[in-house]
């Protein structure tokens, strides 16, 4: 399969990503029910309401930490426990990309595990892969960024650099045959802790024994009154949840 080819395809499931999940299927819902409260459904206005009261409840720091914790705590169990795995490299997972007028850049949940990543080094001395492939059409691997980031941003040099990766399978799958052939059985995985439930599970299958360096790892949301209040940024933080909860059954259909 060509590299367009793939690109493509993971275009579309981007779209497709951002068309199914709330908000912008929630919008679309009310936007179709709205029509058909206007031609005389009254049926449609009621679930036009519903749309609606979802959408602001996504929108409260109580349901998004709800939703960001039904996975962090997977992470903090797993800090919790003894761990008999003795990690010889560490592996940083690639997020997101910045455009800017200079051309694209590492995004801000890249930087901060790029942050996480050097930091660890620092503390234990072992080397360094970064892995992400294209994300964008006409933009270089975000591997390759990251490696330029660490080495300029944080004055630590990534040993391996892959840019392969579509997607957080890929990462697993390719980097578990990079670090195999050079002997290394085991390794750090650093990524924000919502992600990192799924990204242990895609390790484990690809074979690769990891331990978690969660980005980020937030208490349970203390469900106070206040965070009951919409707020725009919220909505990012629960789609990336729900996000991820798909990407998790889906890759226990898949897999």
């Amino acid at each position: 399969m060509s590299s367009v080819t793939t690109e493509v395809g993971f275009s579309l499931r981007q779209a497709l990503t951002v068309l199914v999940l709330p908000p912008v299927s929630l919008l679309m819902l009310g936007l179709a029910c709205g029509v058909l409260a206007w031609r005389g459904s009254r049926r449609a206005g009621f679930w036009a309401a519903i749309a609606a009261l979802v959408l602001l409840l996504l929108a409260t720091p109580a349901v998004a930490g709800l939703l960001r914790w039904s996975l962090e705590r997977e992470v903090v169990a797993m800090l919790a426990k003894p761990s008999a795995i003795s990690p010889a490299a560490i592996i940083v997972l690639g997020g997101d990309v910045a455009h800017a007028l200079g051309g694209a850049r590492v995004g801000g949940l890249t930087l901060e595990r790029l942050q996480e990543g050097a930091a660890l080094q620092r503390r234990t001395g072992l080397p360094l892969l970064v892995t992400a492939g294209v994300l964008s059409l006409g933009d270089p691997p975000l591997g390759r960024l990251m490696a330029a980031s660490l080495a300029s941003d944080f004055g630590t040099p990534a040993r391996w650099v892959e840019v392969q990766a579509a997607d957080t399978r890929g990462n697993a799958v390719l980097s578990t045959a990079l670090l195999r052939g050079e002997g290394i059985a085991a390794a750090y995985l650093v990524s924000h802790a919502w992600h990192l439930p799924r990204a242990m599970a895609a390790f484990a299958r690809a074979g690769l024994p990891v331990v978690p360096a969660p980005v980020l790892l937030h208490p349970p949301p203390s469900l106070q009154w206040e965070d009951w209040m919409p707020r725009p940024d919220q909505l990012g933080e629960s789609w990336f949840a729900m996000r991820e909860w798909v990407g998790r059954i889906v890759y226990a259909i898949r897999d």
